[in-house]
């Protein structure tokens, strides 16, 4: 069984560990089947280099006018192929789609249109879809709603994040028994504190995203840096022991170096193992983020954390681990973000929020044990 795995690369670290926590799964269920990934250009979110590294082996893929002409690489004779560990669609079962952020009008059309196109191809060869993306909308383009609805119309498993994407999806294709609502997959990865970080110098961990500042409008974005930067003071005010941690790339390295110029120099981590970064954040007092698999590895191992978001996955990661409040924006009030930063340090607080996230986060990974029963009931129906 050949099974290809798209749109969760090493574009980011969120990308990074939802491979991981796919490629764990499969390797655990199906130790057999094939996995296999379209390489990208060295510099790119899949690198030839690093998907090996995983066990994948590369796709033939080269998409152009909306046609896949990676097929022609059939006329390569098959043991050829295979001394490369080199597939072509055709030869796909089962494709599973992890996208982050690209299925909304934010987007724009592309995304979506690429992902209608090859659902089609997908469904005349008999390929089982799945689509397991990071969020859903909102979809208020025609075009977009349309590619949409085809895509989803040729899936075999759909499955939202979150309730708003779940709206957002279902308000376009209607409701169907096969579009089914889990959350956020990676919860269940285990993460490891590297031998050299020191929690008594780094314990409040504050994450940078430069989303932050292209994605939500000019007068958010520039008021970003000062929010990020009055935490930063006002934690070191409390004795708290802020570090910047940077759970991206370049851009979010530059940020996190002027929030830390603008605040006194405090810290700056950067760490390249999604899984020590996962480890990392489940080891410090509190984390301030605006990265949402931050988030996510925070709450899950009931750290308390306040955030800053420009999609609405955040709202809806905050209230499925019972901690709205957490939630903040960048023109709140000095006032507010102070009080919330100080509670979520406080001794006696921090402890009841964290024995509040641990018992959300019991339930949430039990349904991600849920969709992976829905992933394998859909694969096990596979050809093979």
């Amino acid at each position: 069984m050949i099974i290809e795995i798209r749109n969760a690369g090493f574009q980011n670290k969120g990308a990074e560990l939802m491979l991981l926590a796919i490629v764990e799964r499969l390797r655990a269920a199906y130790p057999d089947a094939t996995l296999t990934m379209v390489p990208s250009a060295p510099g790119g979110s899949q690198p030839f280099a690093k998907m090996t590294a995983f066990g994948l082996c590369p796709k033939a893929s080269l998409n152009r006018g909306g046609i896949e002409w990676g097929d022609a690489a059939v006329l390569v004779p098959g043991r050829l192929r295979r001394r490369y560990g080199l597939y072509v669609d055709r030869e796909v079962d089962v494709v599973l789609d992890a996208a982050g952020f690209a299925y909304s009008d934010q987007w724009g059309i592309q995304p979506a249109l690429e992902l209608a196109r090859a659902t089609r191809r997908w469904r005349r060869r008999g390929t089982k879809v799945i689509l397991m993306p990071q969020a859903f909308g909102p979809f208020t383009d025609p075009d977009i709603q349309k590619a949409i609805r085809s895509a989803v119309d040729n899936a075999d498993l759909v499955m939202p994040r979150d309730s708003i994407s779940y709206r957002h999806l279902t308000e376009v294709t209607g409701e169907r028994e096969y579009i089914r609502q889990y959350p956020d997959f990676t919860n269940l990865v285990t993460g490891f504190v590297p031998d050299d970080f020191d929690a008594e110098k780094l314990g409040v961990a504050l994450v940078p995203n430069v989303r932050m500042i292209d994605k939500t409008g000019d007068a958010s974005g520039s008021r970003y840096l000062e929010f990020m930067t009055a935490c930063a003071k006002r934690l070191l005010g409390l004795n708290a022991h802020p570090y910047l941690l940077v759970h991206e790339g370049r851009d979010d390295e530059q940020l996190a170096q002027q929030i830390s110029a603008a605040s006194g120099g405090i810290p700056v981590l950067k760490e390249e193992d999604p899984l020590k970064l996962k480890g990392i954040l489940g080891a410090s007092r509190a984390v301030v983020a605006s990265r949402f698999h931050a988030l996510v590895s925070a709450l899950s191992q009931g750290v308390p954390a306040v955030a800053t978001g420009w999609s609405h996955k955040y709202t809806a990661l905050f209230d499925d681990y019972g901690f709205p409040e957490g939630l903040l924006t960048v023109d709140d009030d000095g006032a507010r973000v102070g009080a919330m930063l100080e509670r979520i340090i406080d001794t006696d607080a921090r402890a009841a929020i964290s024995l509040r996230l641990l018992e959300h986060s019991e339930r949430l990974k039990a349904r991600s044990e849920d969709m992976w029963s829905s992933v394998q009931s859909v694969i096990g129906g596979c050809r093979q």
